[in-house]
């Protein structure tokens, strides 16, 4: 019997130890504070309405800087606004007979007071509401200087 209450002892030691109960403290839980939700929503919102406007300053305004993009098996780096023309963003986009882009979900995986981990779906339409392609994608947002923004993105888009 001694030796079952020292298995279960050590059971529960090793189970809620900091190390192992990570998920509760203030380096990242899958509990997200509501009103972190709401502003990584609206940083969200914002940033799909300003990439559909073509708004390439408005659109850059949701990102944090430096900013990390992976796609296509290549790792771009922005280090400040205004470095891209809206013809080399969009330009590319319009050839494929891009006009807007709709997020399919957004689920936020992991939170911090000041980064969220965001599993991210959006699809890309032509002008006439037909579909070009749905791209699965991890955004992470951080909150520096007191404003939430994209830091990066990992994306199986091109």
């Amino acid at each position: 019997m001694k030796l079952t209450a020292t298995v279960f002892l050590l059971f529960i030691g090793f189970f809620f130890t900091p190390a192992f109960g990570q998920a509760v403290n203030d380096q990242g839980s899958h509990a997200v504070d509501p009103r972190v939700r709401a502003a990584v929503f609206q940083v969200l919102d914002e940033y799909m309405d300003t990439f559909n406007a073509k708004d390439l300053d408005g659109w850059e305004r949701t990102y944090q800087f430096p900013h990390y993009r992976l796609a296509s098996g290549k790792m771009s780096v922005l280090e400040k606004a205004g470095l891209r023309s809206s013809e080399k963003v969009f330009g590319e986009l319009k050839k494929t007979g891009w006009d807007h882009s709709k997020w399919d979900h957004r689920n936020i995986i992991q939170a911090s007071a000041d980064k969220v981990h965001v599993d991210t779906g959006f699809s890309r339409y032509r002008a006439d509401g037909s579909l070009i392609g749905h791209y699965e994608s991890l955004y992470i947002l951080t909150k520096e200087n007191g404003k939430w923004g994209v830091k990066f993105r990992s994306s199986y888009a091109e």
